[in-house]
């Protein structure tokens, strides 16, 4: 019976599809988008607007691990629901292998060399003598569960696109309702402060973690992990790497224009500016990931159906996730046009800080109903295996459009400048989006594309 599971991605109708894979996905990313925004709210509320500040200093290193995660996890993934489509179910048991083992690796050595520079670190992204404390105590607690966090997110996206999307949606909540629970009783009751929703944060991923592996482990499943073969098959991982790379690089190139973004807020506005930043980044993720739980929908359903060479039913998942994208954008959008105060007032009671980030919030999201039309172009191409045009989408956004709107509109504009780079580099990313999802069309059109295979080793 589980192995027909796969079957229904190239038969059933995608809008059916797309709701059973997309809904378990988007409760899943909301859960963790509030995940969080939990963390921000209390440490806010708790800790002070210095600790908000400290927070957001974190986001680049925090975007960093997540980058060398979904490396492994997004692209190991994905090379599956192919692999599913192709029939070639014994290779995908071994990307299983791979998956877990690199997971393992990479975490422990980024864990490693975080800890050893952290100060540095946190310097360079911008930290002050103010700010420092609060995201060193923040961060200690999270890298010594750096493996943890790897393993959860990167075999979570294994069991979603296997076929279970709902048992990916149930750890997120339960990570979700577990940190919190505890960020209180860490924050507020034994009085640790930030540290104590850090030490929450890894405790909750940890009890997920115990969640999944029953699921990857459990031999009636099919595809579950198999200790005696676990090795790691270097073909296989590298062809998943690859894959792996196009969000890896958008992660990494983030972090790199937070830093920047950071460090611009700091010598123009100072550490409430960056906090400011911290703040609007938490609401806006929050949009940005119910998208992203469109795109996990879509991703099994395109890559089968592209792995199957059923053209028409991948094209048209993405633009039934298209519409719903857009439509999540322009929420985003409303919010930050019309109550951009009472969503900024949740985290903070500060008046300054809040005057700060709501005027930055109304910014930011100028252009937001053509974001999501954006994300998902980007998010199939990656689905369907083309690493280099995946990779090349996320990297125009991030450094061809965003970096030199960052350095030169502060110079003009001040800190309003930084603001505005946002729905600036949005508008032409999105026409470069565009024109790459026409020249595909027509490929598809003229039976000119041939989906890539992995070879059995």
């Amino acid at each position: 019976m589980a192995e027909q599971i796969p079957l229904e991605l190239g038969t059933e109708p995608v809008g059916k599809l797309l709701k059973k894979y997309a809904f378990p996905a988007i409760i899943a990313m909301t859960a963790s988008s509030l995940y969080n925004m939990v963390d921000s709210i209390f440490i806010g509320q708790g800790c002070g607007p210095m600790a908000i500040s400290g927070l957001a200093l974190t986001f680049p290193l925090m975007n960093l691990s997540a980058a060398f995660g979904t490396l492994v996890g997004v692209g190991g993934a994905t090379l599956i629901s192919v692999l599913l489509g192709q029939k070639n179910y014994d290779t995908a048991k071994k990307v299983l292998g791979n998956v877990f083992l690199l997971n393992i690796l990479i975490g422990l050595v980024f864990a490693t060399v975080s800890l050893t520079f952290l100060n540095p670190i946190l310097t360079f992204f911008g930290a002050s003598e103010a700010t420092l404390p609060y995201a060193r105590s923040y961060m200690i607690p999270i890298l010594l569960g750096n493996i943890i966090t790897h393993l959860y997110f990167g075999l979570n996206s294994i069991v979603r696109v296997e076929g279970y999307p709902q048992k990916a949606m149930l750890a997120t909540i339960l990570t979700v309702t577990l940190n919190t629970a505890l960020d209180p009783i860490f924050i507020f009751v034994l009085k640790m402060g930030i540290q104590g929703a850090a030490i929450a944060t890894v405790i909750s991923q940890c009890v997920a973690l115990i969640w999944i592996m029953r699921i990857i482990c459990d031999k009636n499943e099919f595809l579950h992990l198999d200790w005696s073969k676990l090795k790691i098959d270097w073909a296989i991982a590298g062809r998943s790497i690859s894959i792996g790379l196009a969000p890896f690089l958008m992660n990494a190139a983030s972090c790199f224009i937070v830093i920047f973004v950071n460090n611009q807020l700091k010598r123009y506005g100072g550490d409430l500016a960056i906090g400011a930043f911290g703040i609007v980044n938490r609401i806006v993720f929050l949009f940005l990931m119910i998208v992203m739980g469109f795109n996990q929908g879509m991703q099994p359903i395109a890559g089968y159906n592209y792995g199957a060479k059923l053209y028409d039913r991948s094209i048209s998942v993405l633009h039934l996730t298209m519409k719903c994208a857009c439509a999540v954008t322009t929420a985003c959008f409303l919010v930050g046009m019309l109550f951009p105060q009472a969503a900024v007032s949740l985290f903070t009671r500060d008046s300054e800080l809040i005057g700060i980030a709501s005027h930055g919030f109304r910014l930011n999201v100028l252009l937001f109903p053509i974001v999501g039309r954006q994300m998902v172009i980007s998010n199939f191409f990656q689905s369907l295996g083309m690493a280099r045009k995946a990779i090349f989408l996320s990297l125009t956004r991030q450094l061809l459009f965003l970096l030199p709107a960052l350095i030169l509109f502060p110079l003009f504009l001040g800190t309003d400048g930084v603001w505005y780079s946002f729905p600036f580099s949005d508008l032409l990313s999105i026409i470069v989006a565009e024109i790459m999802l026409v020249r595909l069309r027509k490929q598809f059109r003229n039976n000119a594309i041939e989906p890539e295979t992995v070879e059995q080793p």
